[in-house]
């Protein structure tokens, strides 16, 4: 059992849609997103997505992309992701870290090295979107084997002949993305969500978490009635790239928490 078994077998106990915050490690420096990646859990955040820079994200739309911009302009890395990461778990022991991203830096860093290096660091899992079921030897297979989940994304195009390719390996959670395209290009709609959400229930055990297009506290607590979890990335980074405050971003994050857990 992982971080991430615990966060979802404790959720679903008290009848609780998880909720998921992203954030790019090192947007807009070091100091400031490591406050406010600390300040998660308080916020109501059950589960941390933290965003590993890279010079081309072509799953994401702009506020992601700038905010890898703005990241990789102030000088961060992957070592210093991971280092992110230690600082946080000197405070907490219990809340899951994902890593989400590219390939391409992990290739660099070397597999095993930073299978190595991440599960020191307190990563719990990984999201390595362009990695698909058929290259799971590079990756997927080796931190399974080191006791780290892999979580894989499902689409609207992800049809029941390629639904259980993308199910093999897949722990943790399985990510649904609501809508077809880039992070951030549209809003999630609840009700064309929800008989996909149930069909890939019916193929599978394991947590099925929603995100792209989430915004607003309403729109949380929609896709939390019909997931297990839901995911916010863009509206935090959008927060991010405004020059808002720790503060102000957390209180933010807060509002999107209370409305998946009212579900």
């Amino acid at each position: 059992m992982t971080r991430i078994d615990d966060t979802f077998a404790r959720l679903k106990a008290e009848d609780k849609a998880a909720f998921v915050a992203y954030v790019m490690a090192g947007d807009p420096d070091f100091e400031t997103s490591l406050e406010v990646v600390i300040g998660l859990p308080a916020a109501g955040v059950d589960v941390i997505e933290l965003g590993m820079s890279f010079t081309d994200p072509m799953a994401d739309g702009p506020a992601i992309q700038l905010a890898g911009q703005r990241a990789l302009a102030s000088g961060m890395t992957l070592n210093k992701t991971l280092d992110m990461a230690r600082q946080f778990r000197k405070g907490n022991q219990t809340t899951p870290i994902v890593l989400m991203g590219y390939y391409n830096p992990v290739y660099s860093h070397g597999v095993d090295q930073f299978l190595v290096d991440a599960i020191a660091a307190g990563i719990d899992g990984l999201i390595i979107v362009d990695l698909p079921p058929e290259e799971d030897d590079e990756l997927c297979l080796p931190a399974n084997a080191a006791g780290m989940n892999f979580i894989r994304l499902a689409t609207p195009t992800t049809d029941d002949r390629r639904l259980p390719k993308v199910l093999q390996n897949t722990s943790g959670f399985l990510y649904y993305v609501s809508i077809n395209g880039i992070t951030g290009a549209a809003a999630a709609n609840a009700d064309m969500v929800a008989p996909e959400v149930a069909r890939i229930k019916r193929a599978t055990d394991i947590p099925v978490c929603v995100g792209f297009g989430i915004k607003t506290p309403q729109a949380a607590e929609a896709i939390g009635k019909i997931a297990d979890g839901v995911v916010v990335g863009s509206a935090i980074v959008e927060l991010m790239g405004a020059g808002k405050s720790p503060t102000e971003i957390l209180a933010f994050v807060k509002t999107l928490a209370d409305g998946a857990h009212r579900a």
